[in-house]
């Protein structure tokens, strides 16, 4: 799963940033869930793109990265577009706004896979192209940035717990506590039953 979120630039002189995300990677789960519908609302959007695991064993997980993330920013900018739409007919604006929509993006990391996937056969064609820099430990820097980690974070999570509450044959891999990650009781039941189809078998899983 790939974050993103989005401010106006017009915000950006009077944009408070909110509390407790410095870094993201540094919070307790009580605490990303404490603000996760905080983040949301202060967003002006924000999404969330999945690439599956089958996705991911068959084009490698960097180029499902991108493919995740232009899902996410396809999301997102047709919600800005439909939100500033909605402001002109508010306002009275005789004609919706035509202006074209112009994005730039903060990537986490030193490696700009969003815009090595643009225009590739697996990805959506997004209504604007981001102009992307890169930016490592962008989470501790940008708070669009730890936004939409915590926002990924916790979609993530929740997924996880719903898949495991809603299939017993998931119960051995204790997914409700370490979410899909390698604990010692997720790598004890790989071990034991084999992977399920929602692991990702190209990856090292024991």
């Amino acid at each position: 799963m790939v974050g993103a979120a989005a401010v106006w630039a017009r915000d950006l002189p009077t944009l408070a940033v909110p509390d407790g995300v410095a870094d993201s990677k540094m919070l307790t789960e009580h605490r990303r869930e404490a603000i996760f519908h905080p983040l949301r609302q202060w967003c002006a959007s924000s999404a969330v793109g999945q690439a599956s695991n089958g996705e991911i064993d068959e084009w490698g997980i960097t180029y499902a990265l991108g493919v995740a993330a232009l899902r996410a920013l396809d999301e997102l900018e047709r919600q800005l577009d439909s939100d500033r739409n909605d402001s002109a007919v508010a306002a009275n604006a005789s004609t919706p706004v035509s202006r074209e929509l112009r994005v730039g993006g903060i990537l986490d990391g030193p490696n700009d896979y969003i815009t090595a996937a643009l225009g590739t056969f697996d990805a959506p064609d997004v209504p604007a192209p981001a102009h992307i820099i890169t930016q490592v430990k962008g989470d501790q820097h940008c708070a669009t940035v730890a936004a939409a980690a915590v926002i990924a974070k916790v979609t993530r999570d929740h997924l996880m717990m719903d898949i495991a509450a809603g299939n017993p044959q998931y119960a051995p891999y204790d997914w409700a506590h370490n979410k899909g990650y390698g604990s010692q009781a997720h790598r004890d039941a790989i071990a034991q039953y084999g992977p399920t189809p929602l692991h990702r078998v190209s990856w090292h899983l024991a």
